[in-house]
């Protein structure tokens, strides 16, 4: 038995704002433990054991290649990774995988899996798994079914069919998100499943649905991948092609067709419980069900205390939080930005980011901490002329061989050892030491250390935008690139 991994990691998380935001969305989060939904979602194949899981296919978006890199790199998870140059929705994605796999000559059947779910145990799951091979394998879809646990009107649902012989159900229908009413009576009739969005089929058999259902998507997903480039580690759909896909998910493009009035075309679908705890963690509401409440209907994450405060959901990510005489309240605070919400507003987020996108206001999309190949960087403060950085690079990690025309730079290294290139010069700073780079000079920053290296940076000049930026070399393929 095999099965090939294929990991969605291209969603925005725009409803948890501003913790995940679209540079850094919830997927790559460490909210749950040490490690990010994202590698939970790897993880649960590697744990595995018996050599089931082929390596994972990771399917991303170009502006967070270097975050899944470097968090399968924690894993120590060799992955292929395939970028896409615009978010497409999840139909485009799994093509994009489908069409790898069988390009390597294996149609073993893909376990699709959202890099931003959360799922409590995963031997459950893969037993789960395990039991839906034979189906997969004798060429039908499965999707994998979760009994509700409340009125959920945030997800779709899938109504089952007969009890199959081999264990699941057929595929009545798939059901999109219903109102209130709808979703009381999923609930409560026994043959409703929310639907998971984790799949599992063989590639052959998801491109053939897709040329049946939406043949455009497929041909033009076939134009872009076989125009692709590689780039280091990743590979990247053609960007000009890709572009004018059509934005559609899975269940929109293909899985809405099956059921007892499905397409002659198309292969049968199965519905397996899943049975274990799920959630997609689509929501603020959806967040404080899984952090686990106190007596009083309270969850935190972070420095948070509460006081006469019921049902209310803090999270605190660099300073104390305090929640006094409050109740039904979500309250979020990052370095930039601070929510204070209804529970009952939840749904409401996006559309507020939306808004703040539309002004032009860069908390709607960036956080203040950017992720590089290199490790990461913090402003944490700015004025007339000046600005100061927190860097941090990674062990063996540099930034790009480079120059500023418009700022002069101090560094001071608080830990690690440094190697810098100044103009024709190399030296090496330990802890407490520092160094001066002119504008204008040749410099690079070179983490030579076992552990992390962190420089606080002081910019000083009449232009401070991260543009001003010439790069003669870099380990990263960024040479003719801006942004450090």
């Amino acid at each position: 038995m095999k099965i090939q991994p294929v990991v969605l990691s291209g969603g925005a998380g725009t409803r948890l704002w501003p913790l995940s935001r679209e540079d850094h969305p919830k997927q790559f989060l460490s909210i749950f433990e040490k490690e990010s939904l994202f590698q939970k979602t790897v993880r649960r194949t590697l744990d595995a054991g018996g050599g089931d899981f082929l390596p994972p296919i990771v399917v991303g978006n170009e502006m967070h290649r270097f975050i899944m890199a470097e968090q399968l790199r924690q894993l120590d998870v060799d992955a292929t990774l395939l970028l896409e140059t615009d978010r497409k929705n999840t139909a485009p994605a799994l093509t994009l995988a489908a069409l790898f796999s069988l390009e390597q000559g294996c149609d073993a059947p893909m376990l699709v899996m959202p890099a931003d779910h959360l799922i409590e145990d995963a031997e459950v799951f893969q037993s789960a798994v395990s039991r839906s091979f034979d189906f997969a394998n004798d060429g039908r879809i499965v999707t994998f079914g979760i009994e509700p646990a409340h009125p959920e009107t945030g997800y779709g649902y899938i109504r089952r069919g007969e009890c199959h012989p081999q264990g699941g159900y057929f595929i009545s229908r798939f059901v999109e998100k219903p109102d209130v009413q709808n979703a009381m009576a999923f609930c409560k009739d026994g043959q409703h499943f929310w639907n998971s969005g984790i799949f599992l089929l063989k590639p052959s058999v998801w491109l053939d649905a897709l040329a049946t259902c939406e043949p455009e998507i497929l041909a033009v997903c076939e134009k872009a991948w076989s125009a692709r480039s590689r780039d280091g580690c990743f590979l990247r759909a053609n960007a000009g092609v890709f572009s004018e896909c059509k934005s559609k998910s899975i269940d929109f493009a293909v899985m809405d067709y099956l059921g007892e009035s499905a397409h002659h075309m198309l292969p049968e679908g199965i519905v397996v419980p899943l049975g274990t705890g799920w959630s997609d963690v689509g929501a603020w509401s959806a967040l404080g069900e899984v952090l686990h409440a106190d007596e009083r209907g309270n969850a935190a994450h972070g420095d948070v205390r509460f006081t006469r405060t019921d049902s209310t959901l803090a999270i605190a990510t660099s300073r104390l939080v305090m929640c006094v005489g409050v109740r039904d309240l979500v309250v979020v605070e990052t370095p930039d930005a601070v929510l204070v919400m209804s529970k009952g507003d939840v749904q409401e987020i996006k559309n507020e980011v939306e808004k703040l996108n539309f002004e032009g206001r860069v908390e709607g999309s960036k956080h203040r901490k950017k992720y590089r190949p290199w490790g990461w960087y913090d402003t944490v403060d700015a004025g007339t002329q000046f600005q100061v950085k927190r860097l941090v690079v990674k062990p063996g990690g540099a930034l790009s061989l480079q120059m500023h025309l418009h700022r002069a730079e101090h560094w001071v290294v608080v830990q690690g050892v440094a190697r810098v290139t100044k103009g024709e010069a190399v030296v090496v700073l330990s802890e407490n030491e520092s160094t001066y780079i002119p504008q204008g000079v040749l410099h690079r920053l070179e983490n030579v250390g076992e552990g992390e290296l962190e420089i606080v940076e002081v910019q000083s000049g009449k232009y401070l935008g991260e543009d001003d930026i010439v790069r003669f070399d870099d380990m990263y393929g960024r040479a003719l690139a801006t942004n450090s």
